[in-house]
């Protein structure tokens, strides 16, 4: 696969400065930019940073919830020559702090006050350094930051262009955070690489998303499952919808919430697999839509995998899915030990429990979430998606509790909307699973902790059981 030398603002708006079309726009404040606007935005900022001192190897923060201004600092900064860290903006100052710390942040970009510049030139583009830096819990827990080459971006950005079909007719709903690798590679570049308009929009209630998608005539849309989930069980009318196609990611989605939102949606809902420190890895093309949708779709092009025996280098038919390919992180920054877990023997290990039928790959669960039953492996995914079929259950998590007996047992934290016991629901999951994965605990809370990108942060869920 050829991947063009370029950095990722020399890749992206190539053709901007003369495309007076919307770029993006915000649902609610209404603050928009056209890709002309976009393109002298962003040279103008990056002027104004180098003017600043801002020069290549140096790191500048960008805080900010999604809204068209982000595209301009993001590429600037990138323009400038600089890394740029993107950080969750909803994060506590001391967290914000200690990530700005371990980023080595020497600025951080303030998107209502940008600077502006009057420098001859920019620095020379180089597309083996480090364009972003994008905070990861890897495989053990702890934050590390992701470096991310612009070669390895640009190189992911064209492995999804022949499967997704983005151009000028396409309406992107931007709702999923941009600092993260799913807004900012799947929605926010892709997008302006394929030139169609981005609609940014704040969390909202289900009602309020369905009429903004409407509203903007949206084509293309873009979940987890939390809000498939919530789409799936709305029960008011649904306004005209314009959809081709709803990508799902980030966490594996249960079938019959897949199938009950698909409905809603008017249009094929279906699953991608990626990780911070790969991007986007797996993908369903838009003209091959029917086959397998309940799986995260095939290989992206030049994207190599096997599956291993979890813990091995031993081949198996179900295991740890491990990647290669030109779209690979280039490590963990400062934390060689981290980087070097990461990978075996030039494959990078994404910690996920794989299936392949048909040449199109199913994920089980997360191998460290994986819940060991007198030796049996149980996936609290499959009796997650279990649970939140019951009519009385809205959510639910599934952690293994420590037992002395039998090693650990599975323990469901369980959100309802209606009267039901502990007792009648682990009889309703047993009636569906086999023996060694019955629910053997369960407690009643009133939401299941998750990350922004949807995933149910079972760590906590783990301490505060202990």
């Amino acid at each position: 696969m050829a991947i063009p030398d370029r950095t990722v603002p020399e890749h992206v708006l190539e053709h901007a400065r003369h495309n007076d079309e919307l770029a993006l726009v915000d649902a609610v404040t209404g603050e928009s930019l056209t890709y002309a606007q976009l393109a002298h935005q962003v040279r103008r900022t990056a002027k104004g940073l180098v003017r600043q001192g801002i020069r290549p190897g140096d790191t500048v923060a960008l805080v900010s919830p999604n809204r068209p201004r982000f595209a301009v600092g993001l590429h600037a900064i990138m323009a400038a020559g600089a890394t740029a860290a993107l950080i969750n903006p909803v994060l506590t100052p001391p967290e914000v702090a200690r990530l700005k710390e371990l980023a080595g942040v020497r600025l951080t970009l303030d998107l209502d006050d940008l600077p502006e510049g009057d420098v001859d030139s920019l620095p020379p583009g180089n597309p083996d350094a480090t364009a972003v830096v994008l905070f990861s819990s890897g495989t053990t827990g702890l934050t590390k930051a992701v470096r991310l080459s612009h070669r390895a971006l640009v190189a992911n950005l064209e492995q999804h262009r022949p499967g997704w079909r983005i151009d000028a007719t396409d309406v992107l709903a931007a709702n999923l955070p941009f600092f993260h690798v799913y807004g900012f590679a799947i929605i926010l570049n892709s997008g302006l690489l394929g030139g169609a308009k981005l609609v940014t929009m704040p969390r909202s209630d289900t009602r309020t998303y369905l009429q903004r998608l409407s509203d903007h005539r949206v084509t293309r849309a873009f979940l987890v499952p939390p809000l498939a989930a919530a789409v799936a069980e709305h029960d008011e009318p649904v306004p005209e919808l314009h959809l081709r196609l709803v990508l799902c990611g980030a966490a594996p989605l249960d079938e019959d919430v897949r199938e009950r939102a698909e409905r809603k949606f008017g249009a094929p809902l279906r699953q991608g697999y990626g990780l911070t420190e790969a991007g986007g890895t797996h993908q369903t093309f838009d003209g091959d839509v029917e086959s397998d949708p309940a799986s995260v779709g095939v290989l992206c092009p030049g994207t190599e995998a096997r599956i291993v025996a979890p813990g091995t280098d031993v081949d198996a038919e179900e295991g740890e899915l491990l990647i290669r390919g030109p779209q690979v992180m280039d490590g963990y920054l400062n934390d060689e030990r981290a980087t070097a877990e990461a990978f075996v023997d030039g494959w990078l290990r994404t910690g996920d429990l794989v299936r392949v039928h048909n040449g199109r790959f199913h994920v089980v669960d997360r191998i460290k979430e994986m819940i060991k039953y007198k030796g049996y492996q149980v996936a609290p995914a499959e009796l997650e998606a279990v649970l939140r079929r019951h009519p009385e259950v809205r959510d639910a998590a599934v952690i293994g509790a420590p037992d002395r007996v039998n090693g650990e047992i599975p323990k469901a934290f369980v959100v309802t909307e209606g009267d039901v016991t502990a007792d009648e629901l682990m009889i309703y999951v047993a009636a569906e699973v086999a023996p060694y994965k019955k629910i053997r605990q369960v407690e009643f809370v009133r939401e299941i902790p998750r990350s922004v990108s949807g995933k149910i942060l079972r760590r906590l869920l783990k301490n505060s059981d202990r």
